[in-house]
This record gives structure tokens, sequence and C-alpha cells, in this order.
């Protein structure tokens, strides 16, 4: 019988599901638009300056936004302290990263990246005002209001940069898109919570959260520079146009992937911190995490895999072609990421940190190895090791949480297999149909295909009663009853 807490995790996981589910659908159309106006170059650009943003964002919070939320007890000199971090952080970033834009539009022959550099990389600062609130908002587990926001700034930023897309804006309609859509975050956070505080920020406060905020910190920086640095090599080893087709595939593919980690991470994180001091609780918590992520994901992933030619010659057309291989290859990270992101919530909730920062170090060293390899073999062997790399990072994830649970591996497996088996069915019944309707037009078996998937994997899951559909009807009742909270 499902806890309250775990009530309220899964529907916080569901909330957050559908606001991306929501959000993702918006920034699903503002691509194909923006994707049809610009050139694969424009793409490989800002591949490259998401690079450089995204590790800047990483120091810039340091781990002390996770460190607030795990905390029992938050003072408002806590969040003055980490406030005023971020805001100081960012601002020096941003002047370090601006000087650095010319070397590196030098070092690529792209004289864009010089000129966009100084524009994009505000979205530092503004990032920086988002966190406090964020963490508040996180910790009274308010994820439906959050899930507004995050919704209503993408449709308004998606407006914007599709407007500016079409007027032949260029490259800068990716830049606006960015900055427009962390800046409405911010200024809705601000009117919502205006928040003031008497308490003064501190040094001895930073200090008290410093051990375990940098060890999150260690872990995420290199994770974050890892997980991008493929592009770097790509970009100055092939092109810039090589870079924009592999991109724009692990773009396609993070849509629904990155939806589902932010979802999950959001909603587990102070939930399962929550949980921690009961070990059975925590584990039947993860366990059902797991289980519903899998249902879902796997059909979703692999069915994206059956219907990518069909889908990007239709949706995109004949020159974005070049990036189906890629995102066939890519898309299958995303039956492992997700769970992999759930049980390195539970290392983070239950662990020190010290064991974080040393899996992250196994971890890198066989990314390095991967990349060694990969890199000169061409752009798809890079796909096949960043899919390679997700496995392995599920497994070993995984295999150090087992530590904190009372769970047997028996048990997740049991979680994952049989979706992974049931969508691995709809997967080859999609391409069996995708031969025998050839003549058809690709709409039609686009079509046809999401219909005769989702009913077949849906019908098949009600006829092997598998818990994950039972528990997301009695999830979906249970939110409708409520309404939204």
């Amino acid at each position: 019988m499902a806890t309250a807490m775990e009530h309220k995790v899964a529907s916080g996981v569901a909330w957050s599901f559908m606001e991306k589910l929501l959000t993702m659908v918006i920034q699903m159309a503002v691509s194909i638009i923006v994707a049809r106006a610009l050139m694969p170059e424009d793409f490989g650009v800002m591949a490259i300056l998401t690079f450089f943003t995204s590790v800047a964002l990483t120091i810039v919070d340091s781990g002390f936004s996770q460190t607030l939320i795990r905390k029992a007890s938050v003072t408002d000199g806590d969040y003055r302290s980490v406030l005023r971090f971020n805001v100081v952080m960012s601002l020096l970033l941003y002047v370090v990263l601006t000087a650095l834009a010319r070397p590196i539009a030098s070092m690529y022959d792209a004289e864009a990246i010089a000129t966009v550099a100084p524009v994009l990389f505000l979205v530092l600062p503004i990032n920086a005002l988002c966190v406090v609130q964020t963490v508040m908002f996180t910790r009274e587990f308010r994820f439906a209001l959050l899930s507004k926001i995050v919704f209503f700034s993408s449709l308004i930023s998606g407006a914007v940069v599709v407007a500016m897309a079409l007027l032949g804006c260029g490259i800068w309609s990716l830049v606006a898109q960015r900055l427009l859509m962390m800046g409405i975050k911010a200024a809705v956070f601000w009117y919502i919570r205006r928040w003031r505080s008497a308490e003064r920020a501190s040094m001895a406060s930073l200090r008290s959260m410093a051990p375990f905020s940098l060890r999150l910190l260690a872990t995420d920086l290199i994770a974050s520079m890892y997980n991008n640095v493929a592009q770097l090599f790509i970009g100055k080893m092939y092109s810039t146009a090589s870079l924009g087709y592999y991109s724009q595939a692990q773009k396609l593919k993070d849509l629904p992937v990155t939806s589902s980690v932010q979802a999950v991470q959001g909603v587990t994180y102070p939930a399962l911190s929550a949980m921690a001091g009961d070990g059975e609780r925590l584990s039947q918590g993860y366990l059902r995490i797991v289980r519903m992520l899998s249902f879902v994901l796997f059909p979703a992933m692999l069915g994206l895999v059956a219907v990518a030619p069909d889908m990007f010659r239709l949706l995109l057309g004949e020159r974005w072609m070049p990036t189906v291989p890629y995102f066939e290859i890519l898309a299958l990270s995303g039956l492992c990421y997700p769970i992999a992101m759930v049980s390195y919530n539970i290392l983070k909730t239950k662990s020190d940190g010290r064991v974080i920062l040393w899996l992250e170090v196994v971890k890198r060293v066989i990314m390095t190895l991967i990349l060694t390899y990969t890199i000169p073999r061409g752009v798809e062997t890079v796909a096949w090791g960043m899919t390679a790399m997700a496995l392995v990072e599920f497994l070993l994830n995984t295999a150090v949480a087992m530590r904190y649970l009372t769970i047997k591996v028996g048990a997740i497996v049991g979680a994952i297999v049989p979706h992974l088996l049931l969508a691995s069915a709809m997967f080859m019944l999609l391409r069996y149909l995708n031969t025998e309707l050839a003549a058809l037009h690709e709409a039609l078996r686009l079509l046809v295909a999401v219909g005769v998937g989702g009913a077949t994997y849906l019908a098949a899951a009600w006829l092997l009663r598998l818990k994950a559909l039972n528990e997301g009807v009695e999830l979906l009742r249970g939110m409708l009853a409520r309404g939204i909270k």
C-alpha cells in the first residue's frame, strides 16, 4: 500500500511530467519551425557555446541549491548567502567568458561566436536570480506552480522565437529563445514571491554547506563538461555543419529525455530526502518511480526510433535527413539515462557526497576511453559511444545505490524488463508496418504508427496486468479528484 509521501512523490512527478509534456510539445513545434528557417551551421555555433554555458551554470550554482533542498532546516540567511554567491559568481563568469569569445571564434573559424557570445552569456546572471525561489518552491512541494511558470515561459518565448525565425533573424532566434525563457521565469518568480530577508548573507552559512556542496560541484562539473565535450571535438575535427546535424539529433532526443529527467530530479530529490530515515519507504518509493519511468519512456523512445525517417522528412525536410542516423542511435540512451538519475538521487540523499565523487571519477575515466576511441572514427561512432556511456552510467549508479536500499536486484529487474520487452515488441511491429506501408505518404504512415503503436502497447499492458499501468490510472484518478493543488 503506497504511503502518503509516495503518493505525493508520484503526484509531483505526474504534474511535472504534464508540464514537461506540454513544454516539450511547444519546444518541438518551435524547433521544427526554427530548423526549417536556419542552417545547420547556426546550430553548430550554438552547440559550441552551449558547452561553455552549461559548465558556467554548474559553477554558478556550485551545488548549493541541492544542499538547501537536502537540509532539514533552512534559514533566510542561508537563502540570502546562496543568492549573493550565485549572483557574484555569475557576473565574474560572464566577464571571463565574454573575454574568451574572440579566441574561441578564431579556434573554430566561426565569427558568429564572437558576435553572439556576449549576449547569450547574459543567461548566467539571469539564471542566478531564479535559484532561491526555485529551491523555496521545491522544498514546499509546489510543483504545480513551478510547472505553470515553466509552461508560461515556454509559451511566450516560443511565440517570440518563431516570429523572429520567420522574419529572418537567423541565429539570433536561438539566442533569444535561451534568454527569454530564463528571463520570463526570473521575472515571474520574483513577482510571485517578492522575497525579503532581515538576515544577512554570511560566509559562515556557505562554509557550513560547503563540504557537501563542493563535492556535488565537482561531480556536476565533471558531468557537465563530459556530456558536451564531444561537440567541441566534432566542431573542430569535422565541421560546424556536422556538429549542427549531431546537436539537432541530440536536442530532439533530449526533448523527452531531459523533460523526464528534470521532472524526476526536481520532485524525487526533495521527496526521497524526506524519506531518507525510513529505508523501506525510500526503497519502495524508488522502485515505484523506476517502474513508472520505464513504462512511459521505453515505448516513447523506441517508438521515436521506429518512425524517425518519416518524422524527420515530414517535419524538418530533406535538408535535415543526415540527422536521422544520429537521432536513432542517441535516442537509445533515453532508455537508460532517466533511471540512472533516479539512482543518482538516492546517492545524493543517503551518502555524504564522497561516493558520488569517486563514482563520477570512474565514469569519466570510462568516458575518456570511449571518446578517445570514437571521435577519430566519425560522428556516428561518437553517437554510439554516448549511448554506450548512458548504459554504463545506469549500471554504475544503480549498483552503488543498491547499498542504500532494502530491495534486491531482482526487484529492479522486475520493474524494468517487462516494459522493455513490451516496448521492443512494439518497435518491431512498427518497423514491419513501415515496410508494408511504404507506398503510403509519410504523414499517413506516421499517423498509423502512432495509433497502432500506442494502442498495442496499452492493450498489451492491460492484458498482462502490468502494475505500472494500474498505478498510473490510480494516480490520474487521484489527481483529477483533488484538482490542481
